[in-house]
């Protein structure tokens, strides 16, 4: 709290002029004066001694006032010093920071999965649709081996029965088609069942 002035240049002037010119000071307002003048000390001016200043200068009769007195003054703040901290409550802080930075952390990253391989899903989502694609391929490997044996089976078959070639091949493309068509018949059921099973 402010309890003093720095006295400024006009200040210190009248006080040095004061304390030559006037023999009638007493003893120990003329100590605190030379004391705030002095070339060895702050010249620290209390808010006690500016009051009785200022009334010693009025009664004598002197035309200067008050806020001309205290012009290039400053109020003196005393520095206030912390205390130190207690070593256990700054323990406990640090615990309780370190607990609130781990809660935010983990409120901040709970909806990231450790298992993505990238933005479009996780690493079991992948190895499902490599086996769905394996499936397929095999499906697909599957059609043109069944369809492609029985143009060749008809084809080798149908020698007995046929003379020419033209339609022994027109008797292998038609049992093949046939084949074809049942196995894409029951593709497409096994696909149906596999999707009304995923939903």
């Amino acid at each position: 709290m402010a309890c003093s002035y720095v006295a400024g240049q006009r200040l210190q002037r009248e006080i040095r002029t004061l304390l030559q010119r006037e023999q009638l000071l007493p003893d120990d307002f003329r100590e605190s004066l030379r004391a705030v003048v002095s070339p060895t000390g702050e010249p620290l001016l209390s808010f006690q001694l500016l009051r009785k200043l200022h009334s010693f200068l009025q009664e004598s009769g002197s035309p200067v006032y008050l806020h001309e007195l205290l012009e290039g003054s400053q109020i003196y703040l005393p520095k206030v010093e912390k205390p130190p901290r207690n070593p256990e409550l700054v323990t406990r802080l640090e615990k309780i920071k370190a607990k609130l930075a781990n809660d935010e952390y983990k409120r901040i990253t709970r909806n990231i999965n450790c298992q993505e391989l990238n933005r479009y899903g996780t690493l079991a989502d992948f190895g499902r649709q490599v086996k769905s694609m394996k499936a397929v391929a095999i499906t697909i490997f599957n059609f043109i081996v069944t369809v492609a044996a029985a143009f060749v089976c008809t084809y080798l078959g149908s020698q007995y029965y046929f003379t020419e070639i033209a339609a022994r091949v027109l008797s292998s493309v038609i049992v093949a088609s046939v084949v074809g068509l049942a196995e894409l018949y029951v593709l497409v059921r096994t696909m149906e069942g596999e999707l009304g099973e995923l939903e």
